[in-house]
């Protein structure tokens, strides 16, 4: 090879080895250490006038940085999202709309269509059964009820899901609870007004910063439907729920 070939492969970023010296007429062979590609002809210069050509040499090509896929775009959230609820619904004991008890405030997304299903619907409302009825609450003289909330777009029709403030707001009002139980992270970081886990908003009493001046404690646990998925964590689940219902005796 003359220099000026040897120069042309280093600028590549190929380094040549010589095989031992062959017979005369042979063609030295090219070794490269870059991985072995689809052969490239060499590039050589003219030959003096009258002389035969050289044949092309093989070698080995540059490799080829592999294609970088194009990022994705990230997905742009719902055009005026916001945490929307429905109407607060009568549970267990006394009667409906009868004030003093218990507030449920639990995440629960809407079914097809934005309509939403029964209270205990599914293994997640019948975990909440369960979790409501071992305190007792199904046949207790307390009224319990239940807003449920979800992220959304407010239609503004009649019966529909409104925000969340609105509805707390007018269920504080009308219901006079004595205690509100917030389950799922949605619900717990709405009405505390936090941007905490809801591992660190539970397992304690906190004011209800949604609406100030509203002096009844919340008290956060887990949404049923992570419970089913997380097992472990219903002792902790039932501790809450003992803590709820100490806060609300005291308050008696």
């Amino acid at each position: 090879m003359t220099p000026r070939q040897r120069a042309m492969l280093e600028e590549m970023g190929i380094r040549l080895f010589w095989w031992p010296k062959e017979e005369a007429g042979d063609v030295p062979a090219v070794v490269a250490e870059a991985p072995a590609a689809a052969p490239v002809e060499e590039a050589v210069e003219t030959p003096a006038e009258g002389a035969p050509a050289p044949a092309a040499r093989p070698v080995a090509a540059a490799p080829v940085a592999a294609p970088v896929p194009p990022a994705r775009a990230p997905i742009a959230p719902m055009h005026g999202a916001t945490v929307l609820a429905d109407a607060p619904r009568h549970l267990y004991g006394g009667e409906a709309m009868a004030q003093g008890g218990w507030l449920v405030v639990a995440d629960m997304p809407p079914e097809l269509h934005g309509r939403h299903g029964e209270p205990f619907a599914g293994d997640a409302g019948r975990l909440l059964d369960n979790m409501l009825r071992a305190l007792q609450l199904h046949d207790g003289a307390l009224p319990v009820h239940l807003v449920r909330t979800h992220r959304g777009v407010a239609s503004g029709q009649p019966d529909s899901p409104r925000p969340l403030a609105e509805v707390f707001a007018e269920s504080a009002a009308a219901l006079a609870p004595r205690l509100v139980l917030a389950m799922g992270p949605l619900a717990a970081q709405s009405l505390l007004q936090s941007g905490d886990p809801l591992g660190k908003l539970r397992g304690r009493a906190l004011p209800v910063a949604m609406l100030p001046g509203f002096d009844v404690p919340v008290v956060a646990s887990y949404h049923p439907a992570y419970l089913l998925r997380n097992p472990a964590d219903k002792a902790r689940a039932w501790a809450d729920l003992c803590l709820a219902a100490e806060e609300l005796a005291h308050r008696s």
